[in-house]
């Protein structure tokens, strides 16, 4: 009975060890103790560096990763990925939906200040932030050549580290997995998803536990998206009726491929008309310089409503803090190569844009250190968007994608913010309703804090297409609290 007992406090002795070392064995050197510009403890663990994913080349994708405060070893695990393409995932890290605020510095050159987000994802959620592909970010690669790149190499090596990543985290793969971006993510999120779903019915291991994803304003199909802007700036009243009609008549639908030269005209009558708007939310202002800038923030004399413009529950306004990627109107991705904002414009700057903060922080060596980042002279300088990549799109149409995945039982959570001009609403509900499902939960409000928040359907094979009221390109941004509300439930299974 002695030798009974004693075999049975042995086996659980190593089950205890087994568990306890499968919930700590993340790589100890990846550990974020610190972050400077923060004071306080860290609300939960935070993992950062590199994964190398091709030896021969030194191509490596840097990734920051954040534990849930919920429940890490049950809480789903998301990978966020921001577009461009050309721009890092910090661009969500830092502006959007990352542990922390940030609060500009109080002399010109000093740190930002870090404070917790109420509303950070890591509420809810595990959340991978990736920079992707190499050349972006922090990633980067020993040979040049690994920056000539596309849709589909992208989708492949984000899917070599995401294989690589979960063999050094693998208490993590039991957790249900989702892929979530926004903008140019439109394409990362579907065609690496689809990459996830092939290996997982090949039998590649690690197996991951991928449930779904999420795209946000994101760009998805040459022809939805291209005839997506002129029914947008006549529903917002940007456009008046005689010229949407003199428009829709001349170019019969087709506003993105214009077939004729009175088409062509009336079409650049539109892009004279909005020119001036700020293309990822035409509620806010749009910043051509620092004269503006000044006499905007500055003059007390302006009237309280447009001063309070781009404010939100976040320390720096929104007008501060934006960025993202858009082409120019009317310009949807086409097959070949997509410019970058830098290649461009032939410059960094890009319009009604301010990305200082995260510029100031991300390229200080004590941040680098502390975030396990490469110093400059081995990653490079730090941009929000590089240019420092060739990149094709070489995927083609997006519906496909959406089809295929969803038809295999994946959820998918398609959401706009409906005052972007970069990709608007119009493109994204018209495509989801394209795709043909039953409509099973029909066009009705959804609420966030006692209050309307935007619109949602839903559809058949767990497809849901939702608005958020007032939110421009980059939704978490402008409506954080509403943001953190549809997300939680998502992924949650539970009605928005």
């Amino acid at each position: 009975m002695a030798k009974i007992t004693l075999l049975f406090l042995t086996v659980v002795l190593i089950y205890f060890i087994l568990t306890l070392l499968s919930t700590e064995s993340a790589p100890e050197d990846a550990l974020v103790s610190q972050i400077p510009g923060f004071t306080d403890n860290f609300p939960s663990k935070h993992f950062s560096g590199y994964v190398t994913i091709d030896e021969n080349h030194g191509k490596k994708l840097y990734y920051y990763f954040v534990l849930s405060e919920g429940n890490p070893t049950k809480d789903p695990v998301v990978l966020w990925l921001n577009g461009g393409p050309g721009c890092s995932s910090f661009d969500g890290f830092v502006y959007e939906h990352g542990p922390f605020n940030f609060e500009m510095g109080e002399t010109k050159g000093s740190l930002p200040k870090l404070h917790l987000n109420p509303y950070s994802w890591s509420k809810v959620s595990n959340i991978i932030y990736l920079d992707s592909p190499a050349g972006v970010g922090f990633s980067y690669s020993g040979n040049k050549s690994d920056y000539i790149t596309g849709d589909l190499k992208t989708a492949s090596d984000s899917h070599t580290f995401l294989l690589k990543w979960f063999e050094l985290y693998p208490e993590f793969l039991s957790n249900p997995f989702f892929i979530c971006g926004e903008s140019y993510a439109g394409v990362y999120v579907p065609t690496l998803a689809y990459e996830v779903m092939k290996g997982i019915n090949a039998g590649e291991k690690p197996v991951l536990n991928f449930k779904g994803y999420i795209v946000g304003n994101g760009v998805t199909d040459e022809e939805f998206d291209g005839n997506a802007l002129v029914p947008f700036a006549y529903g917002m009243g940007l456009i008046s009726q005689d010229l949407f009609e003199e428009v829709t008549s001349e170019c019969q639908g087709n506003y993105y491929n214009p077939a004729t030269d009175n088409c062509e005209n009336k079409l650049a009558k539109v892009d004279k008309t909005i020119e001036s708007l700020n293309i990822y939310n035409i509620l806010e202002p749009c910043y051509h310089g620092t004269e503006i800038l000044e006499m905007t923030t500055g003059n007390t004399k302006l009237p309280l409503s447009f001063r309070k413009l781009g404010e939100t529950e976040r320390p720096l306004p929104v007008r501060k803090r934006m960025f993202g990627r858009a082409w120019p109107l009317r310009a949807p991705v086409r097959d070949g190569i997509v410019p970058t904002w830098p290649q461009l414009l032939q410059s960094n700057n890009v319009p009604c844009t301010d990305d200082e903060v995260a510029t100031s922080w991300l390229n200080n060596e004590a941040v680098r250190k502390a975030i396990h980042a490469e110093q400059g002279s081995v990653a490079g300088s730090w941009e929000l968007c590089t240019g420092r990549i060739l990149f094709r799109h070489d995927a083609g149409s997006m519906i496909k994608y959406h089809k295929n995945l969803t038809s295999k039982g994946y959820r998918a959570l398609i959401f706009s913010g409906d005052h972007d001009m970069c990709v608007p609403y119009t493109g994204s509900e018209a495509w989801t309703r394209s795709v043909g499902y039953k409509i099973v939960d029909e066009w009705r409000p959804w609420t966030s804090n006692g209050q309307v928040a935007g619109f949602l359907q839903e559809y058949e094979n767990n497809l849901t297409f939702l608005t958020i009221k007032g939110s421009g390109h980059t939704v978490p941004e402008y409506k954080p609290r509403e943001a953190l509300d549809f997300y939680s439930r998502w992924l949650m299974g539970k009605t928005i």
